[in-house]
C-alpha cells in the first residue's frame, strides 16, 4: 500500500503542491475539492470514497492512531503534504456526546498533529455558532446543539493554543451553491424551508426579527481555497451573513412567495416564543406524535435555537483576497436558489417550472 500511495501522489504532484483534505464528501469538503484543481488533493475519507483528476482517495479514520492509516503511509504523506484542510466533523445535534467528541475533538487534535508533523499549513473549519455561549436547551428533546458547539469550541481552542501555522474558519449555516442551489446533502435549514413550502410549518419558535444567518457553500469554499493559495496563517475568519443576514420574517416571506408562484399555497407560520414550545406545545402536542415525527420536530427546534438572536455575527471573510462581501440581496437570491433545488429534488415542483 505504501508504494502505491507514494507512486500515485508523486505522479500527480509533479506540477504543484499537495493538499490533505478531510471530509471531502461533505457539503464544504466537496465544494473545496471542486476548486482545488491546481493541486494534488489527497482525500481522507471514512466511508464514502471520492475520485477525480489529481485526486488520491485514502480510506482512514481520524479517531484511530495515524489517522487510521498504515504508519508508513502516514509518514510518507507527512513528507509530501504542503497544506491540510480539515472539514470532517459530526454536525448532527442528535448524536451522543461520545461520538461527537471522538471526531470533533480527538479527530481534530489528530489532524493538527499531522499538520505539525508535516510542517503544513492548516485550515481548520469550525462554526460561527461557537459565539452563541448562551445556547442551551432545557426541553425534553434529544437534539442538543450545545454538545456539538462545545466540541467545536474545544477543537478550535486546541488549534489556536498550539501555535501551529493555522487559520480557523467559522461559517454560519451552509446552504447550497449560490446560483444552482446544488448541495451534496440537505441540511437542517433545508428541512425548515421545505416544510414552509409544503405548508407543513404551522409555527416558528422565533421572534420575527431574529437573524437567519447562512452562507452559500461556494463562498465558504472560496475562502478556504483562497487561504490555501495565499499561504497566510494566524487568522480567524468569520464566514457569515453578518448584518446582511435576513430576518426570520423575511425568510418566511421568501418561502411563501416562492411556494405561491408554484401553486403550493403554503400558509404563513405563526411566530411563537421558544418558551411556549417547551412549556406547552411539546408536552401537550409533540409528545403524542409518533417517534419519527417527534425526532423531525425536535431537530427543527434545535436548528431554530441557533437563530434566536437579533444581533448579527461578526463577518470577516471578505478580508481574504478575491472574496467579495455578499449583500442582503445576494443572500436572498442564494436562499431562493437552495429552495428551488430542494423543491425540484423532493418533487414538490416539476423541473420545467424551476427552469422557467
Amino acid at each position: 500500500m505504501t508504494a502505491t500511495v507514494t507512486a500515485t501522489v508523486t505522479a500527480t504532484a509533479k506540477s504543484g503542491p499537495v493538499v490533505l483534505l478531510t471530509g471531502a464528501s461533505g457539503v464544504v469538503g466537496q465544494a473545496v475539492l471542486e476548486r482545488l484543481t491546481d493541486r494534488t488533493v489527497v482525500c481522507l475519507t471514512h466511508r464514502k470514497p471520492v475520485s477525480g483528476p489529481r485526486v488520491v482517495g485514502l480510506r482512514g479514520d481520524l479517531t484511530r492512531p495515524y489517522l487510521g492509516l498504515d504508519p508508513a503511509v502516514y509518514e510518507d504523506l507527512a513528507d509530501r503534504v504542503d497544506a491540510v484542510v480539515h472539514c470532517a466533523a459530526v454536525t448532527g445535534f442528535s448524536v451522543d456526546a461520545g461520538p461527537t467528541n471522538d471526531l470533533n475533538v480527538r479527530g481534530s487534535a489528530a489532524v493538527l498533529a499531522f499538520a505539525r508533523r508535516a510542517g503544513a499549513t492548516l485550515q481548520h473549519v469550525s462554526t460561527a455558532f461557537v459565539a452563541r455561549h448562551d445556547l442551551a436547551r432545557d426541553g425534553g428533546g434529544g437534539a442538543r446543539p450545545e454538545v456539538y458547539l462545545d466540541s467545536k469550541r474545544l477543537a478550535e481552542r486546541a488549534v489556536l493554543d498550539s501555535g501551529a501555522a493555522a487559520n480557523v474558519i467559522r461559517p454560519s449555516v451552509v446552504i447550497g451553491d449560490a446560483v444552482t442551489g446544488r448541495i451534496s446533502r440537505f441540511q437542517g435549514l433545508h428541512a425548515i424551508a421545505g416544510a414552509l413550502l409544503r405548508g407543513a410549518l404551522p409555527m416558528l419558535p422565533l421572534q420575527p426579527d431574529a437573524r437567519i444567518d447562512f452562507v452559500p457553500q461556494d463562498l465558504v469554499a472560496d475562502v478556504i481555497v483562497g487561504l490555501v493559495r495565499a499561504g497566510t496563517t494566524g487568522g480567524e475568519y468569520w464566514v457569515t451573513g453578518g448584518e446582511a443576514a435576513p430576518t426570520a420574517e423575511r425568510i418566511v416571506e421568501l418561502g411563501l412567495d416562492l411556494g405561491r408562484r408554484f401553486g403550493l399555497e403554503p400558509d404563513a407560520p405563526r411566530f411563537v416564543s421558544p418558551d411556549m414550545v417547551e412549556r406547552l406545545i411539546r408536552p401537550v402536542f409533540i409528545a403524542s406524535l409518533p417517534k419519527a415525527q417527534q425526532r423531525r420536530l425536535d431537530d427543527m427546534l434545535a436548528m431554530t435555537a441557533l437563530f434566536r438572536s437579533a444581533e448579527p455575527f461578526r463577518s470577516s471573510y471578505h478580508l481574504v483576497p478575491g472574496t467579495p462581501r455578499l449583500t442582503s440581496g445576494d443572500l436572498e437570491d442564494a436562499f431562493t436558489a437552495s429552495m428551488l433545488h430542494y423543491a425540484r429534488v423532493k418533487g414538490l415542483v416539476h423541473p420545467r417550472e424551476v427552469a422557467a
